[in-house]
């Protein structure tokens, strides 16, 4: 695969390739064939001998901060583990965190110094619908691989227009079909008015999207904020108004928070339904405090162990690491998802090889096989790179969030929802992915 404009980098590493075989040619009289002596590698931008450098956008202040800002440093947590055992194919990972306060001004200014100051191989896992599109096509003119995405945008998985950018989590459409098919096969909903409260973005209108396609039908209605409002006050008097017995959460963690204590105050106490962006138990109710047990009921979706579920192997091993190399913070699902995000580069990398290259990654990725954390498969392939297949639902109970039914997959498409029955992969006991 080969991209244009060449960046400068992988300029100069096919100028050497080049000038090498012209040189040959007075020698050997030709360039190609099986006599052609293999080209030398050359590291691209971001790797040496002894390291290999990643850099992220992340909301460590501002609206997104609930949660999210605990994303990134779980990531490294997992890395300064794998480094600690000698790292992969003898280099130690590094990544560079930038706050960007879920500010896409701000995203583009973080991430222009992380590629062309900090010369970062790739950027991973920045988060944010809005912020992320605002980098999207500066990463691509760069070509500077954009792994990993911090969210559930269809947007990330366009391999022909953006072949280095690849999803992580189940993109939102996919994920709402199947919350829209539970919905619309439960008995206990039968009936029932289903509205959404949703961010006025890409997120939002995605959401939605897969919501009403698995319901079958449109929402009864349907109300938004933005970011920079905290009031959401109308648009709960609007779907209460509507009658809703159910209302769809596609927020951030303080959104959501926000509209339950608001509906709450106004004595309407609706059935919730939280996409996973917008429902991690012990963020929402570390925001809410008092008012927690407000969350009792609330239906949720994921696609990682239940942080609640401590004999799990995979919790055991991130909490270790927690443990020994992120200071022992509170383990919710947000360090969850940092430490998989970490898991999955380490296995890239390790396919890839020692001699990696921008082409080799994607190639590499393409390829798919891989296995992980997650309770659905990955999606990767030259046509895909879209994350996680789908979701499982959770509820939460006496104040603790758990699964519940079997896993879905699905897409984003015109595949239908089903069940998902593959067993789920288990650690190696190194904690490590091997090639």
């Amino acid at each position: 695969m080969t991209w244009l404009p060449v960046h400068p980098v992988r300029a100069t590493a096919r100028a050497v390739a080049v000038a090498g075989c012209v040189a040959l040619v007075a020698v050997l009289g030709a360039c190609s064939g099986s006599k052609t002596p293999a080209v030398p590698y050359v590291a691209p931008q971001g790797v040496s001998e002894k390291e290999i450098v990643f850099g992220t956008h992340q909301p460590l202040t501002g609206p997104a901060a609930a949660g999210y800002s605990k994303i990134a440093a779980a990531t490294k947590a997992y890395f300064d583990y794998v480094n600690a055992k000698g790292g992969v194919h003898g280099r130690k990972i590094i990544y560079r965190i930038e706050d960007d306060g879920y500010n896409p001004a701000n995203t583009q200014t973080v991430v222009r110094k992380l590629v062309e100051q900090d010369k970062v191989f790739a950027i991973l896992n920045g988060l944010g619908t809005p912020t992320h599109s605002a980098v999207l096509s500066y990463l691509k003119d760069a070509e500077i691989p954009d792994l990993f995405v911090s969210s559930g945008s269809p947007a990330w998985n366009q391999p022909g227009k953006y072949p280095g950018t690849f999803a992580f989590q189940p993109d939102y459409t996919t994920e709402a079909k199947v919350v829209g098919h539970y919905l619309k096969t439960a008995s206990a909903f039968a009936g029932q008015k289903i509205c959404s409260f949703a961010q006025d973005d890409d997120y939002g209108a995605s959401y939605l999207t897969g919501l009403e396609t698995g319901l079958g039908t449109p929402v009864t209605a349907r109300a938004t904020y933005v970011t920079s409002n905290p009031n959401v006050a109308p648009q709960v008097d609007k779907l209460r108004d509507a009658g809703c017995d159910v209302v769809v959460l596609a927020t951030i963690p303080s959104f959501t928070a926000r509209f339950i204590s608001t509906a709450a105050k106004l004595g309407w106490r609706p059935q919730y339904v939280a996409a996973y962006p917008a429902g991690e138990y012990g963020t929402v109710a570390a925001t809410l405090g008092d008012e927690k047990d407000l969350l009792e009921g609330m239906v949720g979706a994921g696609f990682l162990p239940a942080v609640a579920n401590v004999s799990d192997p995979w919790i055991k091993l991130f909490t270790r690491i927690n443990q020994d190399f992120n200071g022992g913070v509170a383990f919710d699902g947000h360090v969850l998802y940092g430490m998989a995000v970490g898991y999955l580069v380490v296995q890239v990398l390790q396919k890839a090889g020692r001699e990696i290259t921008v082409d080799k990654l994607i190639a590499t990725l393409e390829k798919g096989g891989f296995r992980g954390p997650g309770l659905v498969p990955f999606s990767y392939s030259a046509t895909s790179h879209a994350g996680y297949a789908g979701v499982r639902l959770s509820k939460v109970t006496g104040g603790v969030q758990d699964y519940f039914g079997p896993a879905y997959v699905t897409d984003a498409g015109s595949a239908p929802v089903t069940e998902y029955t593959e067993a789920t992969a288990t650690p190696p006991d190194s904690g490590i992915p091997s090639a």
